[in-house]
């Protein structure tokens, strides 16, 4: 029964979606405050429905609910709790509803905390956040229901696939979403404006956070699945340029560079129609990804590989969305007013020049992305654009990008001293480099390349962290704390997410001095890795709650004696009969040892992969400073005060005075 009440509430969000979607839009249109205020209870309304839909559903996995053909399909009564839970959005049918419910939370949170906004803007942001909710809720409805039931109940699932049944998969999804989706609200405040012609810097003020948002949530999300690619695919890399990994990169790319256009629109009142484009694009490019990921047209192992009929239902989504708000965006931006000027050499000149950086780099994933698509549907000749390309293409767009941030940041706005900017970085460059040659001699030597993209990141970390010096130290030595602590929490906050920048290239560039070593041994063997020596020990099965893997057992030492016991092994899940491979790590510092076995044979032999990674977890925890500087920024007050609040006329009648 439960099950059959989170199908009618769906439907009911639905019905509210539409209404959502018409009502308060024609009112805000019209002028009419009555009819515009009704946006904000129509999205908790729909909101609070699609939630009762969600829970309905985990409740059915929970519960291991096989009559449910999305949970026999998906889960199994030995699988462990973390993984029933997961297994709500580890398909089809069950991320989609993840998805509209987060399309729900935007609505239901802009209708909440921006209650300051004018009525016409609030009404009209939340009825295009209700066509999109609408869109999607048809989609699970008409498509791809999640709550249909098995005629026959089994008696048991077919299990989750395995390689989503770990934590990191329990998190990546529900960020990588937070992000996506997130710019729906963006997208559908930029609309708003060009339906009422209020694009200004009151606008840009209201999307920044919501922006700041949906950008960290998108950095953590891939940072998280980049990191789970690590661990669990056991071939330990960090990135595959896999088109689905392309798919969340580019609208974290253009959503980047929309966060510093909307800092133009907002300080110098510039950059309004760019801005508009971005807030456009960017979320153009999550549906791109959606389409990507549930059409069938990739094959990966993050794509949900579905019949064509859904993947045609979603283009359709897309044609409408995508093209409409071009079309309405070709017809408006003409009206919009120039913002003020500036000079190339300024604040606003970086992050313009940040934005053109960001676009091209966008634009190149995206061609690789889809040119074999095109040309496959085109011609049926199949091709593969792989890491090559986009190390050839995007990389040296990031570098002069990368080079620019600590200048751009020393910048004034309107008009800046490009002589005086540098004359201030020299000693960062100087450190960097220095660092760098000291770090890769450390590691006994290593390329070129690599040494001048440490020396970048460098000078990155190091080129952030003198702005602050520089504030903090101007006025003398003294109360150079207070001065400090006095710092803007986004200033704060910016330094943070540059230098968080810095720390990945760091890291990304000490992969070329990583150590693999490929080898078979048995049992007693010994064989050397960087400056540890690893034995293996024994060969042995072990059981899980829904798996039988095969275990071998390493021991790690050093000069000084054993450090740690390793024990990378080869699962068998009981529900798919699908084998996967579990690695095993040792952390020193911000580096690991890092093992991988292949075919074993019991109290015979191993194939092993081992590998050294010098400063590997700086891939990682650069995102993760950059995503904590965007908590900080969002903090700060200025940036969470709303825009302005200007009442629309009502419509009906008022009473004489």
């Amino acid at each position: 029964m439960i099950v059959e009440a989170g199908h009618f509430a769906l439907v009911l969000a639905f019905a509210v979606s539409l209404f959502q979607a018409s009502v308060p839009l024609w009112g805000a249109l019209r002028g009419d405050a009555v009819l515009a205020r009704l946006a904000s209870r129509a999205a908790i309304a729909q909101f609070l429905l699609v939630a009762l839909a969600f829970a309905a559903l985990t409740y059915a996995y929970l519960g291991s609910d096989f009559s449910v053909a999305n949970v026999f399909q998906n889960s199994h009564s030995l699988k462990p709790l973390l993984y029933k839970w997961s297994g709500v959005w580890g398909n089809h049918e069950g991320s989609m509803l993840l998805w509209v419910l987060i399309l729900a939370l935007f609505g239901a949170a802009v209708a909440v905390f921006s209650r300051n906004l004018a009525e016409d803007v609030l009404g009209a942001t939340l009825a295009v956040q209700a066509m999109i909710a609408a869109a999607f809720i048809a989609f699970l409805i008409f498509t791809s229901n999640p709550f249909v039931r098995m005629s026959e109940p089994p008696f048991e699932g077919r299990d989750l696939n395995p390689v989503l049944q770990d934590p990191g998969l329990a998190i990546h999804p529900p960020l990588l979403y937070l992000g996506y989706v997130g710019f729906s609200i963006v997208f559908s405040f930029a609309i708003a404006g060009l339906l009422l012609g209020r694009v200004d810097a009151a606008f840009a003020r209201m999307v920044r956070p919501w922006t700041l948002v949906a950008w960290i949530a998108l950095t953590l999300g891939i940072a998280m699945g980049s990191y789970w690619a690590y661990y669990e695919l056991g071939w330990g890399g960090f990135w595959f340029w896999d088109p689905v990994e392309n798919a969340s990169l580019m609208p974290w790319l253009t959503g980047t560079a929309l966060l510093h256009s909307a800092i133009v629109m907002e300080k110098r009142a510039a950059l309004k129609t760019w801005t508009i484009l971005l807030a456009i694009l960017t979320f153009s490019l999550s549906l791109l990804g959606t389409f990507l990921v549930r059409s069938g047209v990739l094959t990966s192992v993050h794509a949900f590989a579905v019949d064509p009929e859904r993947g045609l239902f979603i283009l359709m989504i897309l044609i409408v969305f995508i093209g409409g708000s071009f079309a309405l965006f070709a017809a408006r931006a003409g009206a919009m007013e120039s913002g003020a000027l500036f000079a190339p050499i300024s604040r606003e000149g970086a992050l313009v020049f940040n934005n053109l950086f960001l676009s091209v780099a966008t634009l190149a994933v995206l061609t690789g992305t889809l040119y074999p698509l095109l040309l496959e549907a085109l011609t049926g000749a199949k091709i593969s654009v792989g890491a090559p390309f986009f190390n050839l293409t995007v990389v040296p767009l990031m570098v002069p990008l990368f080079l620019a941030i600590p200048i751009g940041q020393k910048l004034a706005w309107k008009r800046g001293d490009l002589a005086g900017a540098l004359s201030r970085l020299w000693v960062s460059a100087i450190a960097g480099l220095m660092g760098a040659a000291l770090l890769v001699y450390s590691l006994r030597g290593g390329p070129v390349v690599a040494l001048l993209g440490i020396a970048l990141g460098l000078y990155l970390v190091l080129g952030a962290l003198d702005d602050l010096l520089d504030r903090a130290l101007r006025g003398g030595n003294a109360q150079i704390l207070n001065r400090l602590f006095g710092i803007p929490r986004s200033l704060v906050a910016m330094t943070l997410a540059h230098a968080g920048v810095g720390l990945m290239v760091i890291g990304i560039a000490a992969t070329a001095f990583e150590t693999e070593k490929i080898i078979s041994m048995k049992p007693g063997e010994t064989t050397s890795l960087g400056a540890y020596s690893l034995t293996l020990e024994a060969i042995g099965p072990e059981s899980g709650p829904n798996y039988h893997s095969i275990v071998a057992r390493f021991s790690l030492r050093d000069g000084a004696g054993p450090i740690a016991e390793l024990k990378p092994s080869k699962r068998v899940y009981t529900g798919r009969q699908m084998p996967t491979s579990e690695v095993a790590r040792h952390r020193y510092g911000l580096s690991e040892i890092y093992l991988a076995i292949g075919e074993t044979s019991e109290g015979g032999r191993a194939d092993l992969r081992a590998y050294d990674k010098p400063f590997v977890l700086l891939i990682w925890l650069g995102p993760l400073l950059m995503s904590l500087a965007g908590l900080l920024s969002l903090s700060d007050r200025r940036i969470r005060v709303g825009a302005p609040h200007r009442r629309i006329r009502a419509s009906t009648p008022q009473p004489a005075e």
